[in-house]
């Protein structure tokens, strides 16, 4: 193929974007089953529950009644005031319906927020580690990110640095983004940490993009405070939802986005240019998860719980492995440094050796930007209470391994 081929010709900023490279993990666990062996998986984030019952009854009438064709760009009216009044009922976040733009999916809620405000030159702070999306979808609209590591806490895991994101903004800082509950980290951040967030975003003029798809995943009584309670969020906050986590509906792509209604109105018309319109028949299925019976959700949130409780039980004596408790989300970060500087291993090459010798895939931290994956270890507990408990003790054994072998 001749090099100056127009379909070569991508934009550079393509060569700028990264895709998630998680994914590439997830690909050397499928070929290793498909050559026969056992692989115990903990890479995946998404919950192992099938959608509950009523969900997928509402959505099988609504195509039994013909709902199949396009809807309202925004979200049918009926979905958008269910929206507005989960997050109303259980934040007092004074949410109007028309401040609710139902997107197909929490990314898409993502992508459009940082559209609609993000200019050529912005930059955008990024707490590390961090879910990859949001760097990507910056860079594609010509803006910069800024990551500022996060601390970690000796048997709580990860806080945010409110000062160090202070130091962190310039006069070209557009967006903070939060993701709360915490993917990579599991951790739930306390409810001053988010607050003394909004109040620097208020004192200098910029906006917080709050991810809380994880919001009914807590544990151990943890607190958390959403950038919406109290209602005085509209001066500064785009907030991404959706009910991928909470319903576990991945599939039916089901996510939405809040602002202010005078800006609403102008991204709906960004939304319509998208995607044209979220899926009618999971709108609707939507309408049942929030408004139905939320029994399988609590039940769901007890069995991560006690996963999670497993997982750490397992983790907290394995040498070189700074394990803790899980606070929210289905994901540990645990910090691997000190395997890593007995063995000389790099992250990539210790996620791999576990992988080819011991049949348990965890994703390198280096999967979720900048640098301070470097020295940890994504652990999703998505899988069985048995596979958690047996996968978790392989993972403890093979530390043992590693660090007698490099003592002896």
């Amino acid at each position: 193929m001749s090099r100056d081929s127009p379909s070569l010709s991508l934009s550079p900023v393509m060569y700028e974007i990264e895709g998630e490279s998680a994914f590439a993990y997830l690909a050397v666990a499928r070929r290793l089953r498909e050559q026969g062996r056992r692989v115990i998986s903990f890479g995946i984030g998404q919950p192992d529950f099938v959608t509950p019952a009523h969900i997928r009854e509402e959505a099988k009438r609504a195509l039994d009644e013909g709902f199949t064709g396009y809807t309202e760009t925004p979200g049918i009216p009926e979905l958008r005031e269910a929206i507005a009044w989960y997050l109303n009922s259980r934040y007092g976040a004074g949410v109007t319906p028309e401040e609710v733009i139902v997107t197909t999916g929490a990314k898409t809620a993502i992508f459009i927020g940082m559209a609609a405000y993000l200019r050529p030159g912005d930059e955008v702070v990024i707490p590390d580690p961090s879910y990859y999306a949001y760097a990507q979808v910056a860079k594609l609209f010509g803006a910069r990110p800024v990551y500022v590591p996060m601390k970690f806490v000796e048997g709580e895991g990860f806080r945010l640095d409110i000062e160090a994101i202070e130091r962190a903004v310039t006069e070209r800082t557009r967006m903070i983004v939060i993701n709360n509950p915490h993917n990579p980290t599991g951790n739930v951040f306390p409810p001053d940490q988010v607050g003394d967030l909004l109040d620097l975003a208020r004192r200098r003029g910029i906006l917080v993009l709050a991810d809380e798809i994880y919001d009914n995943f807590l544990y151990g009584g943890a607190r958390f405070r959403s950038v919406l309670s109290g209602g005085d969020w509209r001066d500064n906050v785009v907030y991404v939802n959706g009910f991928s986590k909470t319903f576990s509906m991945t599939g039916w792509r089901l996510g939405y986005l809040v602002v202010r209604e005078e800006a609403a109105r102008r991204i709906i018309d960004l939304a319509v240019t998208v995607y044209s319109c979220p899926p009618s028949i999971a709108q609707r299925a939507g309408i049942a998860a929030l408004k139905g019976d939320w029994g399988p959700v609590r039940e769901m949130i007890e069995e991560f719980e006690a996963r999670a409780k497993i997982l750490y039980s397992n983790l907290k004596d394995a040498p070189g492995i700074e394990a803790y408790m899980p606070e929210g989300a289905f994901y540990m970060f645990p910090r691997v440094a000190g395997l890593l500087e007995k063995t000389g291993l790099t992250v990539e090459r210790l996620v791999e050796k576990l992988l080819h010798e011991e049949g348990v895939l965890v994703l390198p931290g280096t999967s979720f930007p900048e640098k301070v994956g470097r020295s940890h270890v994504r652990i999703s507990f998505a899988t069985s209470r048995r596979e958690v408990d047996e996968g978790s003790r392989i993972i403890s054994s093979f530390a043992e391994r590693l660090w007698r072998q490099a003592t002896a």
